[in-house]
C-alpha cells in the first residue's frame, strides 16, 4: 500500500473531512490532489474534481483499506476502483484523467451497471451535457442478466473551469464472449458507424467501446481491439489514417516500450529485436460516418509485463517523452504524488505507456498510472 501522507490536506470545509487515509476515498483524492498541482489545476478545481472522485464511489469512498477491495475490478492489478494517467503533448502541461468504476461497491454486475448509469446521468446533469448516445446502446450493454468482466468504467479528463470531459467504457462481453463482435458490429451501426466494423483490423478479443460525453470538440466513439500477439510492424500497419511518417513512429514506438529495441531505454543491445511479438491493445477512434475510416488510432502497451520494476518502465515512458519533445519531468513528479516508494520495489505503478494519432493533430503519448491502494506487486 502507498504512503500515508494526508489525503485532502486543507480541504477540511469540502465535506471531504469525513475520508481518513487508512480509507479507499481518503488515499484515492489524496493522491489525485497531489496530481491536480502537478498539472497546475488551481485551488477550486481540485476541490471540485476530488469531490467528485469521492462522491463518484459512493460508499466504497469510506471503505477502509484494511478489508479487500469492494470487487474484483479488472481496471488494475490490485482491484483498484481508479486508476489515473497524464496526456502529453509537446510544448504543455499534460492533460490529466481519472478512470474510475462507480459501481466497484455493489453486490453484483447488473447493480454495478444500474449504479455507474445513475452516476453519469448526475454527472450529466451537473454539467449540462447529453447522453443520448449512451441511452441508445442501454438495451444492449445493460442486459436484465450481463456477462463479462465490468459493467461500466468512466473516465474524467480534468480541465480548468471544473467541469471535465466525460467518457464511458462499455463491455461487448455483456451479451456472452461468443456475441462480443456481435455486440460492437451492433453498437456502432445503432450511432450511425455502419461501416466501421469492417476497419477495424483482426482481433483477439474486444474489451472495451468508449463514448466521449460532454465538451468533446468532435466526440468519438472508440473500438479497443487486443491482441495476444502483435509484432511492431504489424502495430504500424494497423494505424490506417497514418502517412509513412505515422507508421514508422508507431513502430519505434513499439520497440522502445517493449524493450526490443536499441535506443538506450532498456532495449536489446547490439542492435538485436529480442522476442518479435508483444500482447498490445489498439484503439480505433470513429469520428464521421461517411466513409467508415477511423479518425483515430492508439497503441496501449502494458509497459508492467515487459520489464522487471518501475524504474525500467519509468526509463522507457521517460525515453519516449523525449522523443517527442514532452516534458518528462512532469511525469517523475506525477508518480512522487501517487506514491513514495521506491522505484525498484514494485512493477505496475506505471501500467500502460500509450501513442495517440489522431488525424489532424500532433501525437501525444499518454501515461498510465495505478493508485497501488491495496497491494504493490513485487518486481520479476
Amino acid at each position: 500500500m502507498t504512503g500515508g501522507r494526508s489525503p485532502i490536506r486543507d480541504f477540511a470545509g469540502s465535506g471531504l473531512s469525513r475520508l481518513e487515509p487508512a480509507q479507499l476515498g481518503g488515499l484515492v483524492t489524496g493522491q489525485l490532489a497531489r496530481l491536480c498541482e502537478v498539472v497546475r489545476l488551481d485551488r477550486a478545481d481540485t476541490e471540485t474534481y476530488v469531490e467528485v472522485l469521492a462522491d463518484s464511489l459512493g460508499p466504497a469512498a469510506e471503505r477502509s483499506l484494511a478489508l479487500p477491495p469492494p470487487s474484483p475490478t479488472l481496471l488494475s492489478d490490485d482491484h483498484t476502483p481508479v486508476e489515473y494517467s497524464l496526456a502529453f503533448l509537446p510544448g504543455s502541461t499534460p492533460a490529466l484523467r481519472v478512470l474510475l468504476e462507480p459501481g466497484c461497491g455493489s453486490g453484483d454486475l447488473a447493480a454495478n451497471g444500474r449504479t455507474g448509469l445513475r452516476v453519469i446521468r448526475e454527472m450529466a446533469d451537473r454539467w449540462n451535457f447529453s447522453t443520448d448516445q449512451l441511452d441508445r446502446l442501454e438495451d444492449l450493454f445493460f442486459p436484465a442478466a450481463p456477462a463479462g468482466a465490468f459493467a461500466l468504467w468512466c473516465a474524467l479528463e480534468l480541465r480548468p473551469g471544473g467541469v471535465p470531459a466525460v467518457k464511458v467504457y462499455l463491455s461487448p462481453a455483456a451479451n456472452g464472449r461468443d456475441r462480443r463482435a456481435e455486440t460492437v458490429r451492433e453498437a456502432l451501426a445503432r450511432l450511425g458507424h455502419r461501416q466501421a466494423f469492417d476497419a477495424l483490423p483482426p482481433a483477439d478479443d474486444f474489451p472495451f467501446v468508449a463514448l466521449d460525453l460532454g465538451a468533446w470538440q468532435a466526440p468519438r466513439v472508440k473500438v479497443y481491439c487486443t491482441h495476444e500477439s502483435l509484432a511492431a510492424e504489424q502495430a504500424g500497419a494497423y494505424s490506417r489514417l497514418a502517412p509513412d511518417e505515422g507508421r514508422d513512429q508507431t513502430t519505434g514506438f513499439f520497440h522502445t516500450i517493449a524493450g526490443t529495441g536499441n535506443d538506450g531505454a532498456g532495449g536489446a543491445a547490439d542492435g538485436a529485436r529480442g522476442p518479435l511479438t508483444r500482447r498490445a491493445l489498439t484503439c480505433h477512434s470513429f469520428t464521421e460516418t461517411a466513409t467508415g475510416l477511423p479518425s483515430g488510432f492508439t497503441l496501449h502497451m502494458p509497459v508492467r509485463t515487459y520489464v522487471e520494476h518501475d524504474g525500467q518502465a519509468r526509463e522507457r515512458a521517460v525515453a519516449v517523452l523525449r522523443r517527442y519533445g514532452m516534458d518528462s519531468a512532469a511525469l517523475d513528479r506525477a508518480l512522487a504524488a501517487v506514491t513514495t516508494r521506491p522505484l525498484s520495489d514494485g512493477v505496475g505503478l506505471v501500467a500502460y505507456v500509450a501513442l495517440v494519432h489522431q488525424r489532424g493533430q500532433a501525437p501525444r503519448v499518454t501515461v498510465y498510472v495505478s493508485s497501488e491502494a491495496y497491494e504493490v506487486q513485487p518486481p520479476r
